[in-house]
């Protein structure tokens, strides 16, 4: 492991744990021509970067294929399994460290030409603390990426059912009440100027599945898995037997009368071109 990264022992811990919506498999599968494919203009040798919410790394692998033997390739995640199931996986790579924690916990010495981070932000409940930390990790002119979704613009064609209409309408209520932005993937290029950022760029990567490609319905599905947890029937925002109602009747929806899915995605960029010093 390289000596000039380490994690802060106890601050916040403000990101929220994903494993309700995801697993390392679904991590695996993961390439950066499937799932980032927008970054890849931004990729040269010879990079530092830094990659949040990297999950088992299987993305984070690819980025450290192009910045090739004179890059390096940090990746953080605060789930320990996914870092400790990536480390087995990819510890053949040298110029790629896979670490467990959590954003705002993680210094380190030497800073990063680029900070990148796909589908994590909007996880994300401090993003004020978020970006400014983000700040303290870039070096002068040292550029972000920030791939993520508008849960608001969601498209399904034809309409979904009734039940899982409301279990969506909830799930949009759970995530703004614990303080996470429904539309992060939209409403970045606002924030990340805020923050002192410019040269802002916007990436359309919208994800569009149809139900006819055989590859796309286990995508279409994704939201009776984001069901399957029990966490909002736990904290009070639906019964139980809501929740099963939503995963049969959208399965059934799924199977019979889906024609297409489109999760609205943007990659944002900008770049840091102050000296300031955030603390």
């Amino acid at each position: 492991m390289c000596q000039i990264c380490q994690t802060v022992a106890v601050t916040e811990n403000k990101v929220i744990h994903r494993e309700s919506q995801s697993s390392a498999n679904t991590f695996n599968q993961r390439t950066l021509d499937q799932d980032y494919r927008t970054l890849k203009s931004a990729l040269k040798p010879g990079m530092r970067i830094l990659d949040i919410g990297c999950g088992t790394g299987a993305i984070t692998k690819d980025i450290a294929a192009i910045v090739g033997p004179t890059g390096y390739v940090v990746g953080i995640d605060n789930t320990a399994s996914f870092i400790t199931e990536g480390n087995s996986l990819f510890a053949n790579i040298p110029n790629l460290e896979l670490v467990h924690c959590d954003l705002l916990d993680f210094e380190c010495i030497e800073k990063f030409d680029l900070i990148v981070s796909a589908r994590t932000f909007q996880w994300i409940s401090t993003l004020d603390k978020a970006i400014d930390k983000l700040k303290t990790l870039l070096k002068p002119n040292g550029q972000v990426s920030i791939l993520d979704y508008n849960h608001e613009a969601i498209d399904w064609n034809p309409k979904i059912p009734r039940s899982m209409q409301h279990f969506y309408h909830m799930f949009l209520m759970w995530r703004n009440d614990a303080g996470m932005n429904n539309r992060i993937g939209y409403d970045l290029e606002e924030i990340l100027e805020e923050h002192g950022f410019d040269q802002i760029e916007v990436f359309n990567a919208d994800e569009h599945y149809e139900r006819n490609n055989p590859l796309h319905l286990d995508k279409i599905k994704i939201w009776s898995k984001v069901a399957n947890s029990t966490q909002m029937v736990e904290e009070g925002y639906l019964n139980d037997q809501e929740r099963l109602d939503a995963i049969q009747d959208y399965n059934n929806w799924a199977d019979h009368e889906a024609v297409s899915m489109t999760m609205k995605l943007r990659e944002v960029r900008a770049i840091l071109t102050s000296n300031i010093s955030y603390q």
